[in-house]
């Protein structure tokens, strides 16, 4: 996955909450179904995936839910009957599909988006199997953190 990390374009929104409340296990590239518009409004950064997360239906399609994409204002049509976090289908290999579907039943996992980016002017969405952390970890990396940032001030002021 580092040579994805790497062709990445612009990345257009990060689900830091997600990251913070999940310790990664495995990531995955996938494409996302859009309308004409929401790809416009995407490329214009209007979109945000926090608190959304993915679910694989009985189908073996992957959707992504509670992921805002605001309406495009000029576009033409009816605005009135746009829905922003509708669930939107995910784009993945057969392999992937079955590898996520056999993973996401093992006890304590979950499937969430962690942000969405363009690859060779399409856009895509990083979701990652990943695992909740408790209230102690998350402890740990506020403390790991907070040690680094002293670390870099003393060293900053010799």
């Amino acid at each position: 996955m580092q040579e994805a990390a790497s062709t990445r374009n612009k990345i257009f929104a990060n689900n830091k909450e997600g990251l913070y409340n999940y310790e990664v296990v495995e990531r995955f590239e996938a494409g996302i179904v859009l309308k004409g518009a929401e790809v416009k409004s995407v490329k214009g950064g209007r979109v945000s995936i926090k608190g959304s997360y993915i679910r694989i239906d009985a189908n073996g399609e992957a959707w992504i839910i509670n992921c805002n994409i605001a309406a495009y204002g000029p576009a033409k049509g009816n605005l009135q009957n746009y829905i922003p976090d509708k669930p939107r289908k995910l784009l993945l290999h057969k392999k992937e599909l079955t590898s996520l579907i056999g993973k996401n039943k093992q006890k304590g996992l979950t499937i969430i988006p962690t942000c969405v980016y363009t690859k060779k002017g399409l856009i895509k969405v990083e979701i990652a199997l990943a695992r909740g952390k408790t209230m102690i970890d998350k402890r740990e990396q506020i403390k790991k953190r907070e040690a680094e940032r002293q670390i870099k001030r003393t060293l900053k002021q010799k």
